[in-house]
């Protein structure tokens, strides 16, 4: 593994153990000597993963739509900005660039990049890890529903198994690092 893509809130969110989870997530990141991929703002959790691990060394790429670069404070002091033409490009460029893909704390954007790549391993579009940031519970009532899909059949139980949940940032690492991903859904059918 080189980059990890990360989805995060360009908000900092009510709690302030999402943000010092997220600057922790980024120390960890730049300390195990990996890159960051993430959506380029300055503000929020996005802006606190940069800033950790752009202080610990890491080389850092903010991809960002142009539209949002004109609402979002694109972040200033990164390794490599990219802006791309729309959010669709940027979701494809962000795959693209990460080894792996970690979830912190966001709201709709942050489901919506982690539910797509999630999609693409189960159909087979890509064989890289996908974890969560448990930082307070976050993502408990996600898991939740998760579970109950696959208990109604909407979800493959190997699939979901297959999502790494840590609560601790150097844990989460550790787990990408020793990660096998599954078979895709039609190769087992």
């Amino acid at each position: 593994m080189r980059y990890l893509t990360v989805y995060c809130g360009a908000s900092p969110g009510q709690r302030p153990a999402h943000r010092r989870a997220a600057a922790s997530f980024g120390r960890a990141l730049a300390a195990a000597g990996l890159g960051l991929v993430y959506g380029g703002a300055s503000t929020g959790l996005m802006g606190a993963v940069a800033d950790a691990a752009l202080h610990g060394g890491a080389s850092v790429i903010g991809v960002m739509p142009q539209d949002l670069a004109r609402h979002e404070v694109a972040h200033q002091g990164l390794t490599r900005l990219e802006v791309t033409s729309g959010m669709h490009e940027r979701k494809a460029r962000m795959v693209e660039l990460g080894d792996a893909f970690v979830a912190l704390p966001g709201g709709f954007g942050t489901a919506d990049e982690f539910f797509e790549v999630l999609t693409w391993a189960q159909l087979g579009l890509h064989t890289k890890p996908c974890a969560l940031l448990d930082t307070d519970g976050f993502f408990q009532p996600l898991l939740a529903y998760l579970r109950h899909a696959a208990d109604e059949g909407f979800v493959h139980r190997r699939y979901l198994d297959n999502v790494i949940v840590r609560s601790e940032p150097r844990e989460l690492l550790d787990a990408l690092a020793h990660h096998r991903s599954l078979p895709h859904l039609f190769s087992a059918l």
